[in-house]
């Protein structure tokens, strides 16, 4: 019930809850229904109205991640979805205290849902090969406010991490079984490494590169979601949805025989 302070982010929404905008308290904000002056919320909770210079009304929230992953982040590629990162950070058990390590940081979607999973005692390391990528991902996390649970380091991740102990390593790169090693020597016992890739060829590769090596419980998923129109009297599915964005990867570190080698050409 905190109040809304002047220039924290806010989410928008209309009376039918069909459409969401994410701006600035303190800001105008303009819609086909009218300029919102949205220096009306400063004191007041969320859940509040604020009224267009039409009469129009529209209802204020603080973001979650989704909302800010999905309508709050700018981007320059293509962003993990809500539904996925939810089922990773609920399958690879992360909470507060947490240790993460993703590659790459791309629009920093995936990084606002770890960071926020994760609460002030766990942290981020974030590895991006691309400097203007890294710079945008950052932004986009400090926007929600979660910068100082990130660490973001722009490097090849071909030459190794430099974490060890991680409870979890999340892949988002076009071809990461070039990575698995280097993601497992990251890891700490028990934890896992989790893949996001697009194509069911990039799922073999990356199966194919797994199977050598010193993990358990591979799975191999996709989820979809479906949402369906809220009118009581005509309940049925929306014309549109989101249906495939990506297959999830998931396998689990386990410690390795006392005679196991790692593969010669290993980090």
């Amino acid at each position: 019930m905190r109040p809304f302070e002047e220039g924290e982010w806010v989410l928008l929404v209309s009376p039918e809850g069909e459409k969401e905008w994410i701006s600035q308290v303190g800001r105008s904000f303009s819609t086909a229904e009218g300029t919102f002056d949205l220096k009306q919320l400063i004191g007041k909770v969320p859940g509040s109205p604020v009224q267009s210079h039409r009469g129009s009304r529209l209802y204020a929230f603080r973001p979650t991640p989704a909302d800010w992953i999905l309508r709050g982040v700018k981007r320059q590629t293509q962003v993990a979805y809500p539904k996925e990162l939810a089922y990773l950070i609920h399958r690879c058990g992360i909470g507060p205290g947490s240790k993460i390590v993703e590659a790459g940081s791309g629009s920093g979607a995936s990084t606002i849902a770890f960071a926020f999973a994760v609460g002030s005692e766990g942290h981020i390391y974030s590895y991006e090969k691309r400097p203007e990528f890294s710079e945008l991902a950052k932004k986009n996390v400090q926007g929600f406010g979660l910068a100082d649970r990130v660490t973001f380091r722009v490097k090849d991740i071909s030459e190794g991490f430099d974490e060890e102990d991680a409870d979890l390593v999340f892949l988002d790169v076009r071809e990461p079984w070039l990575y698995l090693q280097q993601a497992i020597r990251a890891l700490a016992p028990g934890g896992f490494v989790a893949v996001l890739v697009p194509t069911t060829n990039q799922v073999c590769e990356t199966l194919r590169a797994l199977s050598p090596l010193p993990v358990v419980g591979t799975e191999v998923l996709e989820i979809f979601h479906r949402p369906y129109k809220p009118v009581a009297d005509r309940l049925r599915p929306e014309d549109r949805m989101v249906a495939h964005t990506a297959y999830i990867i998931v396998a689990r570190r386990v410690l390795p025989d006392e005679d196991y080698l790692w593969p010669p050409d290993s980090c």
